[in-house]
């Protein structure tokens, strides 16, 4: 395999890295993961929200005031390479989103849709540089009523926030050991 195969399967897997940060980053409220994924001067359409990357950070870590509940998943990524440092990204998503509406009710939405995003590579790393999000589903459901420790029952840990989730506490503990 010559050496611009090895580069092109390093930059989908980088790539592909970026977009599993940018779920953790979002489902978490982990701050340093989101930001990870964007380059600083990089543009959302997330719907919702349209303008600046810190925009869309303000913007997303502000709902996690509210004690949410989010899951996003990623699937069927296509990565067409422009030229060696930008791609477009299309990347399958769906999204279940729990909490409180503006007035302090819960609700529960599914949304499934595409992330239509500008990678590109600056310095050896890549980020997205432009997301544009498109909406192929989006239903609304009924919030169960019962408080999620109950529902949930044996099943613990609940995920949680950063740093309280489980995942930060398994990577504190395996870092602190290896020293």
């Amino acid at each position: 395999m010559g050496q611009a195969k090895i580069t092109e399967l390093r930059d989908r897997e980088a790539i592909r890295d970026c977009l599993y940060r940018y779920c953790r980053g979002i489902d978490r409220a982990d701050e340093a993961a989101l930001r990870s994924a964007y380059w600083p001067d990089a543009h959302d359409n997330h719907g919702a929200y349209r303008g600046s990357a810190e925009g869309f950070f303000e913007f997303a870590l502000g709902l996690f005031k509210t004690g949410p509940r989010l899951i996003h998943q990623i699937t069927n990524v296509l990565i067409e390479f422009i030229d060696p440092s930008e791609a477009v990204v299309e990347s399958y998503f769906t999204a279940l989103q729990r909490g409180p509406d503006n007035d302090g009710e819960a609700r529960q939405v599914l949304l499934c849709g595409r992330y239509c995003d500008l990678f590109q590579k600056r310095e050896g790393a890549w980020r997205i540089a432009e997301r544009t999000v498109v909406y192929d589903w989006i239903e609304e459901q009924i919030p169960p009523a019962v408080p999620e420790a109950e529902r949930f029952g044996l099943r613990q840990p609940i995920g949680a926030a950063h740093p309280n989730d489980p995942v930060y506490a398994l990577r504190k503990r395996r870092s602190s050991s290896s020293k």
